[in-house]
């Protein structure tokens, strides 16, 4: 018997939620088994991938329409990072049975919005059904100059360290939202509330200034673990230690009221993870046009400390050391 020309399901949920998101054209309308990416001439891909898995990066009750974009913006966050101009990306979805058509028409519209936004289209995937948790995988990718990818292995003695945007927001909103009532304890204001609830919900990745960390950078990567411990993973990668001053760390506003009412949150800003910013070292006589560079694109930057000899990286304040009893976030 001839076998019946019909889609099956995951055909007909690629074809209404995914396939508008594909319009590069060597994503080959995703009707093939993969897709074709030329880099444009004289550069490198830089490849890239990270996932969020519900009740580790996301909340289970997050809007749908939240969770394909900050999937998507983690990506977007590490070529930055890198220097790099975003291609392309690639979809894995694990998705548990019985998912609801407005989670899915939801999650395809914010994913799709953000692939407009960044240049950075869907290129192909794969779709699952999960007796598990919903897990969203997603593969970027970029390019540079070739030779030219800014490493974290890379600063140097004497370098100046940089940070942009602020640092913690996103891990005082996990802690809010795991505990409701602890904002009411610190007493902050609603709009400060909605400030680092959103921080924690949608990432702002710096890709605007990426065209001033590959020219002026010694060493790059994006924030994704904590200052603390990614800061400390550059130290370890360059072979150099980091001495930075705690009051130069930027924080909004509404981290300082939190901190305010509650000093022993330090920590967590520090080693909570979740910032999406870009850490990056550069030589002292660099320090002023990549600043410039910076407000040309929009993107606060923040000069926190200095590349020394040794090892490690050591958070000061008052002259004195912190100690962290978890130095970097760590799923193991």
């Amino acid at each position: 018997m001839a076998a019946r020309n019909e889609q099956s399901a995951e055909e007909r949920l690629i074809a209404r939620y995914f396939r508008p998101l594909a319009g590069h054209p060597g994503a080959l309308g995703l009707a093939d088994d993969a897709a074709i990416l030329t880099p444009p001439p004289g550069c490198d891909l830089v490849l890239t991938t990270d996932g969020v898995i519900a009740g580790v990066h996301f909340f289970p009750d997050d809007p749908s329409d939240t969770i394909g974009r900050k999937a998507l913006r983690m990506n977007l966050s590490d070529l930055a990072g890198k220097g790099a101009k975003p291609l392309g990306f690639l979809l894995s979805a694990a998705l548990p049975a019985g998912v609801e058509e407005k989670w899915l028409a939801d999650f395809a519209a914010g994913l799709g919005a953000d692939a407009e936004r960044y240049q950075c289209p869907l290129l192909g995937g794969d779709t699952d059904r999960t007796p598990g948790p919903t897990s969203i995988s997603i593969a970027a990718f970029g390019a540079v100059p070739q030779g030219k990818m800014v490493r974290r292995s890379t600063a140097k003695v004497g370098d100046r360290i940089i940070v942009t945007g602020t640092i913690g927001d996103a891990a005082l909103g996990v802690l809010l939202h795991r505990d409701a009532g602890r904002a009411e304890r610190l007493r902050l204001a609603q709009p400060m509330r909605e400030h680092l609830r959103q921080r924690y919900l949608l990432p702002q990745p710096r890709n605007a200034l990426a065209d001033a960390v590959l020219e002026h950078a010694s060493a790059a990567m994006d924030v994704s673990d904590g200052l603390a411990g990614d800061l400390a993973k550059l130290c370890r990668a360059s072979g150099v230690a980091a001495e930075v001053d705690v009051t130069r760390v930027p924080l909004s506003e509404a981290a300082r009221a939190v901190l305010a009412a509650d000093s022993a949150l330090l920590e967590a800003v520090l080693t909570g993870g979740d910032d999406y910013e870009i850490l990056l070292t550069l030589p002292a006589e660099r320090l002023a046009v990549f600043c410039s560079a910076a407000d040309s694109a929009g993107v606060a930057v923040s000069e926190i400390g200095r590349v020394v000899a040794g090892e490690g990286a050591r958070f000061l304040r008052d002259g004195k050391t912190l100690e962290f009893e978890r130095p970097s976030f760590s799923h193991f």
